[in-house]
């Protein structure tokens, strides 16, 4: 997801998409600590998706 497309949404769906992003992180660490997925990077891809949904959800609240 890009850095414009995550600035054109909505303070309710950032929150949303941060609660399926976390949702989705736990579920990629828990199947990497039963056998390592193809994949890793995925778990850091999610983590900084996570840090720019929630980077831009409080620029949002602070220009209010």
């Amino acid at each position: 997801m890009k850095n414009l497309e995550i600035a054109a949404l909505s303070v309710e769906e950032l929150n949303e998409k941060i609660g399926t992003e976390v949702e989705s992180l736990q579920k990629l660490n828990f199947a990497h600590s039963i056998s390592p997925i193809e994949n890793p990077m995925k778990i850091r891809q999610a983590k900084k998706l996570i840090a720019r949904l929630k980077t831009e959800l409080r620029a949002k609240e602070l220009a209010k």
